[in-house]
């Protein structure tokens, strides 16, 4: 049965208080999945310097990637975004030519002979690998859903979660509402428009005119927001069963996931609370959350 919804103005979806683990000191670095290589070492070899190699945590945008790039090989700033229509990339018709979602998080290896070209066909070559395979693209025909849409809501997932443990449960979330006809209002799209990244997110920004901008928009955004992991994807296609349409952080190891906007109006209350506990720092926002234009007043 098809639950009554608050007017679309009222309905905020808050994601992880991520803002709870800088103030706290905590650092979270993406993880990277390493490509496998062959190599063979000897004792002779123990103590020779290891080879160069440039690492993709997961979550990152495809902007990062290619600064990281081109710090990797001492190249201008700019260089390997540049060297996109060069690169001869295979990605989904869907893409455009556009690599976001399918830079793969992984650790690759340098040398002499690398380039941005060599680069970014290793990353998306691997991405194909790691998703094209058939059950990706059974889980996301389950979830009526193409591959591209799948990464798509994979690369959400990378930025909304808390916690691996966490993963399944928000893309959940993700599909309980476009299944009801509810914008995802995700603070992650939104700074993905503004290309930023922040904690604070104000009204005003929540009405900024682009695809990306869930809080306007209906469905998902046209590309995905950054380049998520297999853990994401394995979320994507095959999310928690639950009938949640909210979640919020309210402290580290707590997230808290709810189909009631009531339940999850306390939840959030309950965040800045903790939030107003902590000692000030630049980056703290007591009456914002991340996925919240106002978190701190009832949302609407």
């Amino acid at each position: 049965m098809q639950m009554n919804t608050p007017p679309r103005s009222a309905i905020r979806l808050t994601r992880r208080g991520r803002i709870v683990l800088i103030a706290t000191g905590a650092v979270v670095a993406g993880t990277a999945v390493a490509v496998p290589l062959l190599s063979i070492q000897t004792p002779h070899m123990k103590a020779a310097k290891a080879p160069p190699t440039l690492v993709v945590p997961e979550g990152w945008r495809a902007s990062q990637v290619y600064e990281a790039v081109d710090k990797a090989l001492a190249l201008a700033p700019g260089t390997t975004g540049r060297a996109l229509p060069a690169a001869g990339l295979k990605l989904p018709n869907e893409a455009a030519g556009n690599p976001e979602g399918y830079l793969f998080p992984a650790t690759y290896p340098l040398d002499r002979k690398s380039t941005p070209q060599s680069l970014l066909t290793y990353m998306v070559d691997t991405a194909n690998k790691r998703f094209g395979g058939a059950p990706v693209a059974a889980g996301a025909q389950r979830n009526a859903l193409n591959v591209y849409q799948a990464v798509t809501v994979a690369s959400l997932v990378q930025a909304e979660a808390a916690t691996k443990a966490d993963m399944g449960k928000v893309a959940r979330v993700v599909y309980n509402r476009l299944e009801r006809g509810m914008p995802l209002q995700l603070d992650s799209t939104v700074n993905y428009a503004l290309n930023r990244s922040t904690l604070k997110t104000t009204v005003s920004d929540t009405r900024i005119e682009s695809p990306y901008n869930s809080y306007q928009r209906m469905g998902l955004p046209p590309t995905p927001i950054d380049n998520p992991g297999e853990e994401a994807m394995r979320a994507a296609v095959s999310p928690t069963p639950g009938d949640w349409l909210y979640f919020v952080t309210v402290r580290p190891g707590d997230t808290r996931f709810t189909s009631s906007f009531a339940e999850h109006q306390r939840n959030v209350a309950e965040f800045n609370r903790s939030q107003q506990s902590l000692p000030a720092t630049p980056q703290k926002s007591p009456a914002k959350t991340p996925g919240s234009a106002s978190a701190a007043a009832p949302a609407g």
